[in-house]
């Protein structure tokens, strides 16, 4: 099965139609303030009316309020809500909403006990861990930590760029990669010479 491929960090409509026309599956809109990849809630909705039907849409949250998880699953109706933080089972658990588990590869970490805890229907998103950031590091971890059989979703993100997720997808056989810095001119700009090069060589891998 060929992986599918998630641009995230997503900041107008007019870049989500050029992602789309590179082939991605699915673009993630960053609702997190301290993100240099920003955006709110009328411009994420804004986003959203450009993606296709065929194409997820998912907004990523950094230890949100439920308040905001509401406004944004009323407003912008993405297909699944990103948790992105530090944000708890029963936290993520209670909207009764399609959500992604991002799980930040901190040293000792038990991946077994986070997805049994969490559950998430959409998957789990592994990414580099940084003491101060939340995603968006530009970083990769060492792969060989996730494991070679799952029985949910696995979506690698961390460092990944068009001359290196080939490899990735050998070595770690995903469901789904995301790329944000990788792909990008400067920092919530997205190169499309970029793009169609990681959509190309992601898609080699099947």
């Amino acid at each position: 099965m060929t992986v599918r491929v998630k641009i995230c960090g997503i900041t107008s409509p007019e870049q989500a139609l050029m992602v789309q026309q590179s082939g991605a599956d699915a673009l993630g809109l960053v609702i997190y303030e301290k993100s240099p990849r920003y955006v709110d809630i009328n411009q994420a909705a804004a986003i959203r009316a450009v993606i296709k039907d065929s194409v997820l849409a998912i907004a990523l949250l950094v230890n949100p309020s439920e308040e905001l998880v509401n406004q944004v699953i009323t407003e912008v109706k993405p297909d699944y809500i990103q948790f992105h933080g530090n944000e708890s089972p029963e936290f993520c658990q209670q909207f009764n909403y399609p959500f992604i588990r991002a799980i930040r590869m901190r040293d000792g970490l038990d991946i077994d006990a986070e997805v049994a805890a969490y559950k998430a229907d959409g998957g789990f998103l592994f990414d580099a861990w940084s003491d101060d950031l939340y995603g968006g590091t530009g970083h990769s971890f060492d792969w060989s930590r996730l494991p070679t059989t799952t029985d949910y979703k696995l979506i690698l993100a961390g460092g990944l760029k068009p001359d290196n997720v080939a490899e990735a997808i050998a070595k770690t056989m995903p469901y789904m990669v995301d790329v944000s810095g990788g792909v990008e001119a400067s920092p919530g700009i997205k190169d499309p010479i970029k793009v169609k090069a990681f959509v190309t060589e992601a898609k080699k891998i099947t």
